[in-house]
């Protein structure tokens, strides 16, 4: 059985401002992401990268060109119909962890859901469930300030995951993270991405990027290299 299209990009364009002020962020992107993939983004500051995470992550639109996620077209959805996208089929890590500091990592991960209007012990359940699968099980009640950086970003993970989207987005999720911690939270992407889940992540760093099965490499606002192996990594950053 063939597998699933999660995203579709056509000839997708992005560009800010008007006149001299013009800037072509994106420039006539096309690329396909499969249902069970682990990819990762990369490219020099002003590549491109980000604007394509945010069009993406539904949290902008293209100026042209069309945009499937899971076979619907967000394109040109207006604003409200994008927050639903999000919450129902996409989820979340950035670099910052973005906890509600009064909640305790069980009410942060419950939180999407009250949105998505799951019934009240369905979210505890839900999200114990979560905490758990990212090892957190002793720290349910515990609040961002009693947590390390990398427990806060397990939370984190935790509440992407908990409305089960068809994509996990990752920006930079490892930025803030020692390199022992930064291991910790990649080994938990990869297990996440083999139980089906697919993964694209934003990235600079080339051994972030090494732990993914393929890197999409952007330049100018166009993707150069739309499926590198993440072993030949090291021929492309060196040239």
């Amino acid at each position: 059985m063939p597998k699933s299209v999660i995203i579709r990009l056509e000839d997708i364009t992005k560009v800010y401002g008007i006149g001299e002020t013009t800037v072509h962020a994106l420039a006539g992107v096309n690329l396909i992401v499969e249902q069970g993939e682990y990819c990762s983004i990369m490219g020099a500051s002003g590549s491109g990268k980000s604007t394509m995470m945010n069009i993406i992550g539904c949290l902008d639109r293209p100026t042209a060109g069309r945009y499937y996620l899971d076979g619907e077209d967000v394109s040109q959805l207006d604003d409200g119909a994008l927050a639903h996208i999000r919450n129902r089929k996409l989820g979340f890590v950035f670099q910052q962890f973005h906890l509600l500091p009064q909640l305790t990592a069980l009410e942060n991960v419950m939180l999407p859901m009250v949105y998505a209007n799951v019934p009240i012990q369905e979210r505890r359940d839900r999200a114990k469930e979560a905490l758990i699968r990212v090892g957190l099980e002793q720290r349910l009640n515990n609040r961002p300030t009693q947590l390390s950086g990398g427990q806060q970003q397990r939370v984190a993970i935790a509440r992407a995951i908990v409305n089960r989207p068809v994509l996990l987005l990752a920006d930079e999720p490892t930025g803030a993270l020692d390199s022992t911690t930064t291991r910790e939270i990649l080994n938990i992407f990869t297990e996440l991405n083999a139980s089906g889940m697919t993964v694209v992540m934003v990235t600079h760093e080339s051994e972030v990027a090494r732990c993914t099965r393929r890197v999409i490499w952007f330049k100018d606002g166009q993707v150069m290299q739309p499926n590198l192996a993440p072993e030949e990594l090291a021929a492309l950053t060196m040239g």
